[in-house]
């Protein structure tokens, strides 16, 4: 429940927060499930607040530093959150459905079960960040750095994910099912088991990267660099390789039927031992 005076503060605007806030640093501020639907918040300092279960839905945040916070099943569906602070935040099972988190800091942010859905995340910065069970389904994350981050079972069909650094992420399980991943960074990227039927992955670079037991049916990875990746038991139905790197890589027990090679025959290409 929030504490009404820090409420009452906040919404005597920014002058009066700003000040209260500098003069009481010490104090542990509450506004937990409070109504601040389509409130403006541009720009305010609510690091380390506990805002779980608040109505933010429409509001404006844009430069709020939000780090530190406490979010979890807050509402900010169609929120503007552009180049906010959301370092370190906890937003479990929140809602961003709909919102605007362009060029925002989520690295080392806590997004366990969250729906962004249909966000515009383009050039945010979510290295490190748990999107572990996270709905990014139509989600727009072109040119994001998502190094290391841990993206098992999160849904990311039809997301844009152009140009994306995975560095290392772990999408083990992930729905990836038509997303566009063209010319994304995949080095070392985790990708077992993970559901990548009719993905576009054309130009993308997978060196090295686990795609064991993956299902790529009719996958796009056309001029992808699969130098030294594991495709073992993957499912390659139907899908392109053309121009496809693939020196190294480990393809024991992969589904071939229908595919379309990177001109050369099947027996051409090396089979590594699993």
């Amino acid at each position: 429940m929030a504490n009404l005076e820090h409420l009452a503060l906040l919404k005597a605007g920014a002058v009066v927060w700003i000040k209260w806030r500098q003069e009481n640093p010490q104090i542990q501020i509450d506004l937990s499930t409070s109504d601040l639907r389509g409130a403006n918040l541009r720009g305010a300092n609510l690091q380390g607040v506990n805002l779980a279960k608040v109505d933010l839905a429409q509001a404006l945040l844009v430069r709020t530093n939000l780090s530190y916070a406490d979010l979890s099943s807050a509402d900010l569906s169609r929120s503007n959150l552009v180049e906010a602070n959301l370092k370190s935040a906890n937003f479990a099972a929140a809602s961003l459905q709909g919102g605007i988190l362009k060029q925002a800091d989520l690295s080392q942010t806590n997004l366990i079960g969250a729906d962004l859905s249909l966000s515009d995340l383009r050039g945010s910065l979510m290295c490190n960040a748990n999107l572990i069970g996270t709905d990014l389904s139509g989600a727009n994350l072109r040119d994001a750095d998502l190094g290391g981050a841990k993206l098992i079972r999160s849904n990311l069909s039809f997301s844009n994910l152009i140009k994306v650094n995975l560095i290392a992420a772990d999408l083990s399980g992930a729905n990836l099912h038509s997303a566009d991943v063209m010319g994304a960074y995949l080095y070392q990227a985790t990708l077992y088991k993970t559901n990548l039927t009719k993905t576009h992955l054309g130009n993308a670079f997978l060196f090295r990267a686990n795609l064991s037991e993956a299902n790529l049916m009719a996958a796009d990875l056309s001029w992808a660099d699969l130098r030294q990746a594991n495709l073992s038991g993957a499912n390659l139905q139907g899908a392109n390789l053309r121009g496809a790197k693939l020196w190294g890589a480990n393809l024991d027990g992969v589904n071939l039927d229908g595919v379309i090679l990177p001109n050369s025959p099947v027996s051409s290409i090396r089979l590594c031992e699993a």
